[in-house]
């Protein structure tokens, strides 16, 4: 499906840009944790507004 050098330059590119990826966010980590302090609660909020959501669903259709 895949010649060898696709194959090749994939795993590579990924390789790269994983790296890549890592040292970005641990050379900002300190910096996402001052402004972004508050943000856990919105993602357990949004989370449970989501589930809320099925359980209507859930019990409206039955």
């Amino acid at each position: 499906m895949f010649s060898t050098g696709q194959l090749i330059f994939a795993i590579l590119f990924f390789v790269a840009f994983v790296v890549i990826v890592t040292l970005s966010y641990k050379k900002d980590k300190k910096l996402h944790r001052k402004n972004y302090k508050g943000v856990i609660w919105i993602l357990v909020s949004f989370i449970t507004f989501i589930i809320i959501l099925f359980l209507i669903k859930y019990f409206l259709k039955n």
